[in-house]
Formats: C-alpha cells, structure tokens, sequence
C-alpha cells in the first residue's frame, strides 16, 4: 500500500473531535445531533457494527433550556437496587445538583438501545460552562452548529443599534409617560 493510499485510510477512520455549545438549546433536540456524531452515522463509512464514530465536547450545559413548563413537569426515575430505593428527582432539581447530567442522560436515550451505546458515551464529554481543560481543547478540530440561533441580551445591544432601530409609532413631543 503506497504512502498515499495509508494516509487516506488513516484519515477516513479517524475520530474528530467537536465542539457543541448548549447555551439556550433543547438538550433533546441537541441530543439527537450529537448521538449521531457519536456513533459516527455522518460518515460515509458508517456500519452499525464499526466503531467509527467521533468525540464530541459539550459546553455551557448549565445554560439548557427546556421548553414550557418541563422544569416542573419532566422526571427522572433512579432506583438503587435496594427495596422502596426508587426516587423521582424532577428536571430542576437534578440541574441544580448536576448541571452536566440532563444533557448526558438526553444523549443515552438518544443513542438508542444497544450494545455500542456503552462505547459512544465514552467519547461525549460535557461541562457545565465553557473552561475546557487543555488536552481536550487541543484536540478540538470542528464545531457542530446550533440548532436555534442564541438572541443577544439588551446588554449586548449598542446604544447606536437602539437608536438606528426602526419604531413602529411615532409619539408626539406633548405625550407624558406615567
């Protein structure tokens, strides 16, 4: 096998690593973006038996949003084995436990129900906020995009984009604000 032909097989089965930032998304809707770059279905290699999927690092997880009322609404079931050990801990209160394990526990029921889903959570990495440790930082060679655009926060916002921006109705000066 020549040079060339090695380097391209090298590069085909190498595992990349991207870079998600949560800040105000879905974690189910992110969920199934990332289980399928995990298990590395956007490769044209792809085989449900070969391990060909990517690492991907997921930062800002503290910054998920829910849709609704879900905070109050959605559950997670843990038991510990023991008898009378199950225990439903709602969506908020696990957040504020572990800001990091709402969007790792979307991932694994996105991944699906097999024998590789083990191996896949294995390569998915997440933070509650965006310092990423050096080593994993310096493998970073991609970025998935977000699936909703992040507004900015009128903090944000310049006085001239306030002032430039068009108003709908036009007070008269005699008009007093109570």
């Amino acid at each position: 096998m020549s040079v060339i032909r090695r380097a391209q097989q090298w590069g085909t089965f190498a595992q990349i690593w991207h870079l998600y930032d949560a800040k105000w998304q879905d974690p189910f809707q992110s969920a199934k973006l990332i289980a399928r770059t995990l298990k590395g279905r956007h490769k044209p290699i792809h085989h449900p038996m070969n391990k060909c999927g990517d690492h991907v690092v997921v930062i800002n997880s503290n910054d998920i949003a829910l849709r609704g009322d879900e905070w109050q609404l959605r559950v997670y079931f843990h038991h510990n084995t023991y008898h009378g050990g199950a225990s439903w801990t709602k969506a908020w209160e696990l957040h504020k436990k572990d800001p990091t394990m709402i969007m790792k526990k979307a991932v694994y029921s996105a991944l699906g129900n097999n024998i590789s889903r083990r191996y896949a959570m294995c390569c998915l990495h997440v933070f509650y906020d965006d310092n990423i440790p050096e080593d994993i930082k310096g493998n970073i060679s991609n970025q998935l995009r977000q699936l909703k655009p992040v507004p900015k926060t009128l903090d944000e916002i310049s006085p001239e984009e306030v002032e430039n921006f068009p108003q709908i109705v036009k007070l008269p000066e005699t008009y007093v604000l109570r």
